[in-house]
């Protein structure tokens, strides 16, 4: 499976974005699908994640309520909505799934990654 994120850009304090992750390859094995983000200086950290039917997501505390993950398994493709964008939001975003059908744990639990797209947020 190979993953390609799309949509980072430069945008001011309170901006939206909508990051894309299409999916190739053997995209039958996909289960959850989800975004990470790395700092500048810190650890790669979870974002969100969505379940195999869409019909599952959960998000990071410092999230909710202002980003929105989604999955379109006709195309591949799983977004993520970013709304009222923060300084501290900051980072390299990346895609990944998993091939498993309980809930992925933490970076290991996924099994493929996109190289990532960057989201800069100045105030």
């Amino acid at each position: 499976v190979q993953l390609q994120a799309s949509g980072g850009g430069l945008v001011q304090a309170g901006a939206s974005l909508r990051l894309s992750c299409a999916a190739s390859g053997r995209t039958s094995s996909m289960t959850w699908m989800g975004w990470f983000r790395q700092a500048p200086g810190k650890e790669r950290e979870f974002v969100a994640t969505i379940s195999a039917n869409g019909g599952s997501m959960v998000y990071a505390d410092s999230v909710k309520g202002r980003f929105t993950i989604s999955r379109d398994n006709a195309r591949n493709t799983v977004d993520l909505q970013l709304i009222s964008l923060k300084p501290e939001d900051t980072a390299v975003y990346y895609c990944a799934a998993a091939t498993k059908y309980w809930l992925p744990r933490g970076t290991q639990s996924y099994s493929y990654w996109g190289q990532g797209t960057l989201v800069t947020v100045s105030s």
